[in-house]
């Protein structure tokens, strides 16, 4: 579809822009991850439980025993991410290939939210779509870490905590961005999870302190710079690489 809709509009550079835009905005999850972000934030300052509930929008682990810095902590490593997963690799992907790129992306991040996780019934499927997601992730993951290292309140201790404790987090791409956003933040991520009954024990990420809930919005605040840093990364890629290179560049990754 994406590639079908950039060919209609080869030679209308004003349809072009327009589509790549309206496209953009499709695909993008900012704005709803901000949302549901201070929304629990703001039910942390005064209704834990309610808190708890809300933040079943944003995370698979099981909220009902966790406390207000367990739960604060869930919001910042959910928008950590998914600010790279739905934000930085779309634009990636769009920088490269174009609308088709951005579409593409969401529609494989999307597969893996619906089947990614491994269940009896879609094993094969999940397993596969999830690998996929994995590798399309790969360089936004390490943009948002480098954005967040750079934009952030202390990139030396980002950088520190990249560099020791991305390779523990079982996600060869949340380790890194929710490393960085740890550093950046001076605060500590990481720990005791349960997802459907199975308890994981996480390593911890940055050496700062345990979370609070006025982190969640710094960590909005530092998801906001990383996007808009992104943004200007994408569109530099686009404006370098002319219609032809985008064409080697669709076929390199079909092939």
């Amino acid at each position: 579809v994406g590639v079908l809709a950039e060919r209609a509009t080869a030679h209308r550079p004003v349809a072009r822009t327009l589509l790549t835009a309206a496209a953009t905005w499709a695909v993008l999850g900012g704005r709803s991850l901000e949302r549901e972000a201070l929304a629990v934030e703001a039910l942390l300052a005064s209704d834990l439980v309610a808190a708890r509930r809300r933040l079943t929008h944003l995370v698979g682990r099981r909220t009902e025993e966790l406390s207000a810095s367990e739960v604060a902590r869930a919001v910042v490593e959910s928008v950590a991410e998914n600010t790279s997963d739905a934000v930085v690799s779309s634009l990636v992907w769009g920088g490269l290939l174009g609308v088709p790129g951005l579409v593409g992306h969401r529609a494989a991040n999307t597969l893996d939210a619906m089947v990614g996780h491994r269940s009896p019934r879609y094993e094969r499927f999940g397993w596969a779509s999830a690998r996929l997601d994995d590798v399309l992730n790969l360089p936004g993951s390490r943009l948002s870490a480098a954005l967040a290292l750079v934009l952030g309140d202390d990139p030396q201790a980002a950088w520190a905590a990249w560099r020791r404790d991305a390779s523990g987090h079982p996600s060869p791409n949340a380790g890194p961005v929710e490393a960085a956003f740890a550093g950046a933040l001076g605060i500590t991520l990481g720990g005791t999870n349960e997802y459907g009954g199975t308890v994981e024990h996480r390593p911890l990420m940055g050496h700062g302190r345990a979370v609070q809930h006025r982190d969640v919005e710094r960590a909005v605040r530092l998801a906001r710079r990383v996007g808009a840093g992104a943004l200007v990364v994408a569109a530099t890629l686009a404006r370098r690489l002319s219609h032809p290179d985008r064409e080697t560049a669709r076929a390199a990754v079909l092939a």
